[in-house]
């Protein structure tokens, strides 16, 4: 069976990051072990200006296996309360793991000290604690970053120079697909206060693609979720759909599931169309990515961009001045998007995107 920890552990050996040097030792503390921690671990791994210097997370346990199964943590001080590993160490930068529930405290807990923080997503489930992180932020000289590494995988990046070529012409209508084993989870997905919703959870980074990709904004959405079958996931939602209005008078789809069988190969079936008034390009990991036009037939992309690394990237921007592939701007607008499709899903009306309402 695939869990949570099976699927992260496999990112967790270092992968190949794009080397730089940067201007001082960069130390950084990891809050939190439910989210992706390998996208931190595994190009800390190669980046000989980078320090993984300490660990924090509830479960003694889980903690000290994190510590003992990564050989470059042989040095890092583990902690059971974030709170005390804050107080002790000096870090420059924060990476913040936990679960979707209690994400929103530890990051203001974080920026009030003057740290740099790259976050799992979302960076709150709920909008009066994203109004919060943005103030916090804004008040202090401290860049913020979010896992989301789709946008560095070459296939999307390839799909937006793609578009930007203007060989499909105006985009207009986007269609998008996130489908996973459910496999066995851990208890903060089957809880709304440490879930949030699965919109929130792995929505975010589809949204996040559609407009990466695309150029377009999103305008309104209206969304359904459920939960057909499987029990054991308590209140996480295993279906779900949302359909956006885009800026230009198009449309969008995104459609999830966790009904992946697990007799499939990979753990996921991630789908990204892209329809404009000169053709249409298309990913999925099945035919790779493909595009037709009005001036050429179906051909298959094979040359595609290098990979990039989301926490390479936001190094990059702090410390080397680099623009930043993920702006806070677009952290900030993606969240705004899928705490509206959230909404829309709870509410059972169409929401316009920035003109939701703060959940009490």
């Amino acid at each position: 069976m695939v869990t949570r920890r099976s699927v992260l552990a496999s990112l967790a050996a270092p992968v190949a990051a794009q080397q730089i040097r940067l201007p001082k030792k960069i130390r950084v503390g990891i809050i939190g072990l439910e989210g992706h921690t390998g996208l931190i671990t595994g190009p800390a791994a190669t980046l000989a200006d980078v320090e993984i210097v300490a660990v924090s997370d509830a479960d003694s346990t889980a903690l000290n296996n994190f510590l003992h199964g990564n050989r470059g943590l042989v040095n890092a001080r583990g902690y059971t309360d974030y709170r005390r590993m804050l107080d002790t160490e000096k870090l420059d930068v924060a990476a913040v793991c936990n679960d979707n529930g209690e994400r929103a405290a530890v990051i203001l807990a974080c920026v009030g000290r003057k740290l740099h923080v790259i976050a799992e997503k979302p960076l709150a489930i709920d909008r009066a604690d994203l109004a919060r992180i943005k103030a916090a932020v804004g008040g202090q000289n401290v860049k913020l970053g979010m896992l989301l590494d789709m946008r560095y995988e070459p296939p999307y990046r390839a799909l937006r120079e793609i578009v930007r070529s203007g060989a499909l012409g105006e985009v207009a209508q986007i269609s998008a697909q996130k489908s996973y084993k459910s496999g066995r989870r851990e208890k903060w997905y089957t809880q709304r206060e440490t879930y949030g919703s699965t919109i929130l959870w792995i929505g975010i980074h589809m949204i996040d693609l559609m407009r990466f990709t695309s150029g377009r904004e999103f305008t309104h959405v209206s969304s359904f979720m459920g939960h057909v079958g499987f029990p054991e996931l308590g209140a996480m939602q295993n279906t779900t759909a949302s359909t956006f209005r885009l800026d230009n008078g198009g449309a969008a789809t995104l459609h999830m599931d966790y009904y992946r069988p697990e007799t499939a190969v990979t753990h996921g079936d991630d789908r990204l169309r892209l329809a404009g008034t000169q053709g249409v390009a298309e990913y999925m990991g099945a035919t790779g990515l493909t595009v037709i036009t009005s001036g050429a037939k179906l051909t298959t992309v094979t040359k595609l961009p290098p990979a990039g690394s989301v926490f390479v990237d936001f190094l990059e921007t702090i410390y080397l001045n680099k623009p930043a592939t993920l702006p806070m701007e677009d952290i900030y607008s993606v969240c705004e998007v899928t705490l509206a499709a959230d909404e829309a899903a709870w509410t059972g009306r169409v929401v316009e995107i920035g003109q939701g309402v703060a959940r009490k």
